[in-house]
């Protein structure tokens, strides 16, 4: 919970390891992350290193380069690595841009077919000590996980998950970080060394709530209270450390995003029935012999504090945070895949006091929550299914391969904030997986 105040430094560090590796400007989503330590650190001071420039910078909509990346597979899903800048077309809005850079990684290796000028470095994270030559082939992952949502009957199956990532995602030269939400307290900072997964696996505790925690709990204007909160801490938590992300350049980040999802009203009939069960026993035992005013069922009293307009609003706060922290992780170009780590969902447990019907309402719209996260930011969601050995290789293929495109917007007007790319190839048989848009920052923030 206090974990806001743990990652205000995560931007520099990786920003100045990927200079020192790579040397040229871009962006993607899905791949490489940094790590944060347990404990706050004071600022850290980094030297400005500018490079020598041939051609000057030319910000021709007064704001930064663009950057997406793009997959490019032929008709048998092959990646296509010999594509030449001229081969891309890329609009913003339905109008052309001119592709100003163009990085190929193949194999987690770069190379730079059009290069850009290398910006100045910015201050923001903390990174290892840089690596000799071979860093250039790393890539950055972030494992996220959010135990505030994570069942405590299924640690163990979390700690496996993680171990799988460990063994068969996370390859030599690659930079990792690892973070938790809630009590597992894990803030383990930027690093090249596996075996600070192993220790942070000791120390994953699932801490969600039960149906029957929720239900218990009681309820208000907006829903649980303690629902909502619990979904604040691991979206603020997300997003301070994407906010960082956006200063890094030239690198994939694949945000490793381990929950069970999120609905900020689940189980409202449920509730309302055991409070109206509280209410009337309560009443009895003030002498009431139960021959009042009482209702069959507990959405049937219309001063009952479940309504149908109460799930409404629950459901377009979710939408909104939701997409607040796509367009950030849009604007970073990170890609969140998503994984439930329940796998295949059945029946609920005997032991819980939830309808049936409500328990597969709660579990579908949780699912879509990771669903949404993972669709608008260009990654996959990893839900009802007990297949992760397929989906860490795919995120382990789409980490490797890949072209990062970059363009200065021809659109000045900075009140249009949300802007749509179309990435095209003229290679006939080739097609191109790209990023749907991305949207300017608001001034507030």
């Amino acid at each position: 919970m206090a974990l806001r105040s743990s990652f205000p430094f995560l931007g520099v560090a990786l920003l100045s390891a990927t200079l020192a590796g790579s040397g040229s400007a871009g962006q993607d989503p899905k791949g490489q992350g940094q790590a944060t330590s347990a404990a706050p650190r004071g600022p850290i001071t980094v030297p400005q290193v500018v490079p020598p420039q041939t051609t000057p910078l030319v910000f021709r909509s007064g704001v930064q380069m663009v950057t997406t990346d793009v997959i490019a597979r032929d008709s048998n899903g092959q990646f296509v690595a010999d594509l030449k800048p001229g081969e891309f077309q890329v609009y913003e809005d339905g109008v052309k841009q001119d592709v100003v850079q163009m990085l190929l990684f193949h194999g987690g290796r770069q190379f730079s077919p059009l290069a850009a000028p290398v910006q100045t470095q910015r201050e923001g994270i903390v990174l290892p000590p840089p690596r000799p030559t071979n860093d250039s082939a790393g890539r950055i992952f972030v494992f996220f996980l959010d135990d505030l949502h994570l069942d405590f009957r299924e640690s163990g199956r979390v700690k496996e998950l993680v171990k799988k990532l460990r063994q068969e995602l996370v390859h030599e030269g690659d930079m990792f970080c690892i973070v938790s939400t809630g009590p597992s307290s894990i803030a383990i900072n930027m690093t090249y060394d596996p075996k600070r997964l192993d220790e942070a696996m000791k120390r994953i505790t699932g801490a969600g709530l039960s149906p029957n925690d929720i239900v218990e709990g009681g309820t208000g204007s907006e829903g649980p209270p303690e629902v909502r909160y619990r979904a604040h801490v691991a979206f603020s938590t997300a997003y301070d450390l994407l906010q960082q992300l956006e200063q890094i350049r030239d690198k994939r980040k694949a945000f490793i995003y381990i929950s069970n999802g999120y609905d900020f009203n689940p189980f409202a009939g449920s509730i309302a029935q055991s409070q109206s069960d509280r209410y009337a026993q309560g009443q009895r035992g003030n002498g009431d012999t139960g021959n009042g005013q009482m209702y069959q069922n507990a959405t049937d009293d219309p001063t009952n504090l479940y309504n149908q307009e109460g799930a409404e609003f629950a459901d377009a706060d979710l939408a909104r945070e939701l997409a607040e922290l796509t367009r950030t992780a849009n604007r970073a170009n990170v890609s969140f895949y998503t994984i439930d780590p329940r796998g295949l969902v059945g029946m609920m447990d005997m032991d819980q006091k939830v309808d049936q019907t409500e328990w597969q309402d709660y579990i579908r719209k949780s699912q879509d929550s990771l669903l949404v996260l993972a669709h608008e930011t260009g990654g996959i969601a990893v839900i009802n299914s007990n297949d992760f050995d397929k989906a860490i290789k795919r995120i382990d293929a789409e980490t490797s391969d890949y072209y990062v495109l970059g363009y200065y917007s021809s659109n000045p007007d900075p009140i249009r904030r949300n802007r749509r790319i179309e990435i095209k190839v003229t290679r006939n048989g080739v097609t191109v997986w790209a990023r749907p848009g991305y949207s300017l920052k608001s001034k507030k923030k």
